[in-house]
């Protein structure tokens, strides 16, 4: 097979986040083919799109007003997540900023059904904070009302279809959420779902007689599943089941009582369609005839008869569909291109399950190459790289990754852990690495490279330790703990001592990240014992570390810390940090430095 080059792969573009017009006969969505995600529009299926934004930075999403011919869109300033907010026409030739305050985030909330004014939540007054406002279209900076102070994280979730209240979902950690309803009028709090211990409330979606949300939860339950919750009464009522999985992405029309929702089926998503009949009764349609992947973003169109989602799978990039509701059938809208890359090139993975040092199952994803590759050694065992996931409340799912594929073209073989914490298998496996069970995790990925020693097209003296954020964490652990197991390591926005990440995390983020890790004032000294740079005396293998100058969530200087400690130790260390980027690179320039950079550092060293 043919070798491409990364900047290749690197320019495979991604078609997401759809929101139709206000007639609904027309489409944007977010498209990456300038470099940077930017807004792009489509009248009919399959046609050449418009480019509606050109700006240098990240679009993050675009809304359509219910009403008329435009869109509010978000932006960020070199990935420091700052968004503000942006008012466009629907031919993109009018702009008008909306919001004025670069050192605050603003949060979306979706227009009022008039399209006269739109809700977001910021963290203007405190930074720790996110209050929640109301501005009219026409309003720009200082002008939006302040409706309603919090005294945590609050995430908007859309306006009643009276547009007199407002829900809003408070985010106290990863696996526990709260739900409230606020009068716009008065400002007046309402909070639904008092409760004790960690339970999930998510996406909620008004009922069409407002008298009620829709919403995902687990309360009393493993997974989460769909529940009607009475807003006058906090009473709470099951409609449907994921059974063993989790139900995710909820969408309910208020008007008609249309509904879509996945279930997450170890990483792949099912969808349901479906109508409301009763306040728990719903009859469904046909499944849509989509293809076997992950989907995110349904949104209805004016009248309901159709939605919108992106949907993406191993072996496709992603694209926007849209689905007839009462007949399943299904159209790509977008036409996202592959760079000239072959689909038949892209390799599809195993789910496959391997069994850790306490007897449980974990499972991941092994992919291998087509053919035995450039990479391959001489006995026929391929180098492998494990790439571990973020989070660490997310999950490794059969999505198209670029990177992956670029390597499997080379002949590395790519194994892909769901290790114990991770989310999509229920919420007792979610909290298996809660403090001071955090070092099982990363045993957890001893277990998978020993059980790759088994596989005979892997070479074991060849493994790779791959992963950003809190999987750069998980790098940098299991290169200090289990040493011998790795022939490189590559940490991208890891965190590599909790005490400081937890000191120098955004004000907003530093709560709920402690209900996950521990915390400063009670776990100090445990947090110390586990961090990576405190056990630096233990790493062998050369390490690559890159980030973001602008990272708010980990800061760059635990890229500098780590990278100075482990050179210390005269390990070959390679270090580089873009001043232009945040937490992760979305620059497509960017992007191609730092990951030719990784194969140029495994070449060197695998």
């Amino acid at each position: 097979m043919p070798k491409y080059d990364f900047e290749r792969y690197l320019n495979v573009r991604n078609a997401n986040t759809p929101s139709f017009g206000p007639d609904g006969d027309r489409l944007s969505f977010l498209m990456d083919t300038t470099g940077v995600p930017q807004v792009w529009r489509l009248d009919s299926p399959q046609t050449w799109p418009q480019q509606l934004t050109f700006e240098e930075e990240r679009v993050s999403f675009a809304d359509w007003s219910p009403e008329r011919d435009e869109l509010v869109f978000g932006m960020d300033q070199g990935g420091d997540e700052h968004t503000q907010l942006f008012r466009l026409d629907g031919d993109g030739e009018t702009l008008t900023p909306l919001t004025d305050h670069p050192e605050a985030i603003h949060n979306w909330g979706g227009w009022s059904h008039d399209g006269d004014r739109f809700a977001f939540t910021a963290n203007r007054r405190d930074q720790s904070v996110f209050d929640v406002y109301v501005q009219h279209r026409d309003e720009e900076g200082d002008d939006a009302e302040l409706v309603c102070e919090g005294d945590g994280w609050f995430i908007p979730a859309g306006w009643s279809p009276d547009d007199e209240r407002l829900a809003v979902v408070e985010m106290h950690s990863s696996f526990d959420y709260d739900v409230y309803v606020i009068e716009v009028e008065s400002g007046e709090l309402n909070h639904l779902t008092p409760h004790e211990g960690d339970v999930r409330y998510q996406n909620p979606n008004w009922a069409p007689d407002g008298d009620a949300l829709y919403l995902t939860t687990d309360k009393d339950a493993d997974t989460t599943y769909v529940a009607r919750l009475d807003v006058e009464t906090g009473d709470l009522e099951t409609v449907a089941e994921g059974g063993d999985w989790n139900v995710e992405n909820l969408t309910v029309d208020d008007d008609t009582g249309r509904f879509v929702f996945g279930v997450n089926a170890d990483g792949y998503t099912e969808l349901t369609v479906g109508e409301l009949t009763g306040p728990t009764d719903y009859d469904e349609f046909a499944d849509p005839d989509l293809p076997r992947a992950v989907t995110s973003g349904a949104t209805f169109d004016t009248d309901a008869d159709r939605f919108a989602l992106a949907v993406t799978g191993s072996t496709q990039n992603t694209n926007v569909y849209v689905v007839d509701v009462e007949t399943g059938e299904s159209e790509r809208w977008t036409d996202a291109a592959t760079a000239g890359l072959p689909k038949s090139s892209f390799v599809e993975p195993e789910l496959v399950r391997y069994e850790t040092f306490d007897g449980r199952e974990i499972p991941a994803f092994l992919s291998v190459p087509q053919t035995e590759g450039a990479a391959a050694t001489e006995d026929g065992g391929m180098p492998v790289i494990v790439d571990i996931h973020g989070g660490p409340e997310s999950q490794r799912r059969p999505t198209f990754h670029p990177i992956k594929q670029y390597f499997l073209n080379r002949g590395y073989a790519y194994f892909e852990p769901n290790v114990r914490g991770s989310s999509g298998y229920g919420k007792a496996y979610t909290h298996l690495d809660d403090v001071e069970k955090r070092m099982d995790s990363v045993a957890d990925i001893e277990a998978g490279v020993k059980w790759l020693h088994d596989r005979p097209e892997i070479d074991p003296e060849k493994v790779v330790a791959f992963g950003g954020s809190y999987g750069g964490f998980m790098v940098l652990a299991s290169l200090t703990e289990y040493p011998d197991l790795w022939a490189a390591g590559v940490d991208i926005v890891g965190i590599a001592n909790f005490v400081t990440f937890l000191e120098n995390t955004g004000d907003w983020r530093r709560e709920h990240r402690e209900a996950e890790y521990g915390s400063l004032d009670d776990d100090r000294e445990f947090l110390e014992s586990i961090s990576p740079t405190n056990n630096i005396e233990n790493i062998e293998a050369p390490l690559l570390v890159l980030h973001g100058a602008n990272d708010p969530r980990v800061p760059v200087g635990e890229a500098e810390q780590i990278a100075e400690t482990a050179a210390e130790q005269g390990v070959p260390v390679e270090k580089l940090v873009f001043d232009d980027e945040g937490h992760g690179f979305t620059k497509l320039e960017n992007r191609i430095e730092a990951y030719t950079t990784v194969a140029d550092f495994l070449d060197e060293h695998v």
